[in-house]
């Protein structure tokens, strides 16, 4: 205090309470992947995060997805996989194939529908031209290194690259990114290969994530499986025009349609619509008069809305973090947009995804009678460790660590005294304190939920001061989920 040299009256005034903590943001999804274009008027967000609030902000800044071109094909082997299936017309099997794997613009659609609201993009590429790498996918996770909002971390396409090992690689990259690297973020997984059967000829979709996924990190990321059957694409974005070989297309048409003048005029317009028959006509009259025409927009439309379901899971941590709190499981929550899962699962089959030896944890997307498609699993690929196995428990902790990581860069260079622990210890335990009154902390006190711990011969030696080091050491009490609730029956004698 400077020293008084006029006579008069001095105001002093003296802070009576003591810095707060302000609570992190904890559901900001980052998404990476390939768009339509990525600027900002002139200026380019190509490999740059870009925070967006709707997917009509998405739209604006980064267009929508290609139009998906199909071929079709004879063929005399049946197949069903996420880019191809087969189809049965006059005594033909058809193979119907997309042509591209461009399915950003759908994931962030399928996110949005799931409660999803403000995120990060990423657009490691634009045009739509070429093929997917994983080269520009794992560069575009490095470019989140230098922002520091987003908490969870998506790449929906990962799953699309021809070779599962390049998916896999993408996904240790995201492990490592969020456990290692930042230490601030979770990673949703998907499954390659999620719409088949673990039980499929070509192998175990589940036994192969759990051997390339690695062992690194994975109490910072969750995967889940099946894939599941969505509406996220409307009947009315798929016609004859998205078919590449429309001479194929017509071929089939007029084998159904032999006899039927009036529908083989149409069908020879295909080719060349006119002011009479536009593209919008013709695609009205075939979908009402030829059973071929509208099986064959069947398979496209259940090609394109074939999923994975880690774009959902984003949406449905946003949605569970915003109307209850982070520390909720995001689950037995019904997905939005969604007919069914790919691989129905029962009570049995869970058993190896949940609580496998190796411990890496695959949660459920299952049907349930009555109730519909739900998310049933909560836990992290470390599903053996006490401590992380629990989604929500990690989450948590990342809330935590983060809040207070930030309240306390004020106390950096002040003296390393009593006073500041003091204000330091009562500045995370108010913080520490709301979070239990909200039910984040388990303990029927204060006092078995959190304790805060700093000062000399208590976390600091008389060389820690000199050295500079002011340990804090936190202990929380974090609510864990009732995964399991058995309820016990017994028959008693009668009593009168």
């Amino acid at each position: 205090m400077s020293s008084f040299k006029t006579p008069g009256v001095y105001i002093v005034e003296k802070n009576a309470f003591p810095n707060s903590v302000v609570e992190v943001a904890t559901a900001v999804p980052a998404f990476i992947g390939y768009t339509e274009y990525a600027k900002n008027g002139n200026k380019s967000l190509l490999d740059k995060p870009w925070k967006i609030n709707s997917l009509g902000e998405f739209e604006q800044y980064f267009g929508k997805g290609p139009k998906p071109f199909f071929e079709i094909s004879e063929t005399t082997e049946a197949s069903r996989t996420w880019y191809e299936s087969t189809l049965r017309c006059n005594g033909k099997d058809y193979k119907i194939k997309r042509q591209d794997s461009y399915n950003f613009y759908y994931a962030i659609r399928f996110f949005f529908a799931n409660g999803g609201g403000s995120c990060y993009i990423v657009s490691v590429d634009e045009g739509y031209s070429g093929e997917l790498e994983k080269a520009k996918l794992i560069n575009g996770i490095q470019t989140l290194v230098k922002e520091q909002e987003p908490t969870i971390l998506v790449v929906p396409e990962a799953v699309y690259l021809e070779d599962d090992q390049s998916c896999f690689d993408i996904q240790t990259a995201m492990l490592q990114h969020c456990g290692h690297t930042m230490r601030n973020r979770f990673a949703v997984l998907d499954v390659y290969g999620g719409y088949k059967s673990p039980n499929d000829p070509s192998g175990n979709v589940i036994t192969n994530f759990r051997d390339k996924i690695g062992t690194e990190f994975l109490d910072f990321g969750a995967s889940y499986y099946p894939w599941v059957n969505t509406s996220v694409v409307p009947t009315s974005e798929v016609d004859f025009t998205n078919i590449s070989n429309l001479d194929e297309l017509i071929k089939v048409l007029r084998d159904e349609a032999q006899g039927k003048d009036h529908l083989l005029e149409v069908i020879d317009k295909i080719n060349s619509p006119d002011d009479e028959l536009t593209p919008d006509v013709i695609h009205k009259i075939l979908s009402k008069h030829s059973l071929a025409y509208q099986e064959i927009m069947k398979e496209m439309l259940y090609t394109l809305n074939m999923m994975p379901p880690g774009a959902a899971m984003a949406g449905i941590y946003t949605l569970v973090d915003s109307t209850k709190e982070v520390w909720k499981a995001p689950a037995n929550i019904g997905l939005s947009n969604v007919v069914s899962p790919m691989v129905n699962i029962s009570h049995a089959d869970q058993e190896d995804l949940n609580v496998p030896l190796n411990g890496k944890s695959v949660n459920a997307i299952r049907y349930f009678v009555g109730e519909g498609v739900k998310v049933w699993g909560a836990r992290t690929l470390d599903g053996n460790s006490l401590d992380w196995r629990y989604i929500n428990v990690r989450r948590t902790m990342i809330m935590l660590e983060e809040s207070i990581k930030n309240a306390t860069k004020a106390f950096v260079f002040e003296p390393n005294t009593a006073n500041t622990w003091v204000s330091v210890r009562s500045m995370i335990s108010n913080f520490l304190n709301g979070v239990w009154k909200r039910g984040g902390l388990a303990g029927s006190s204060p006092e078995d939920a959190y304790s805060v711990h700093i000062g000399l011969g208590e976390t600091m030696t008389p060389e820690d001061i000199l050295e500079g080091i002011m340990n804090i050491t936190v202990l929380v009490a974090v609510v864990r989920p009732a995964e399991f609730i058995v309820i016990t029956f017994q028959q008693q004698m009668q009593k009168s």
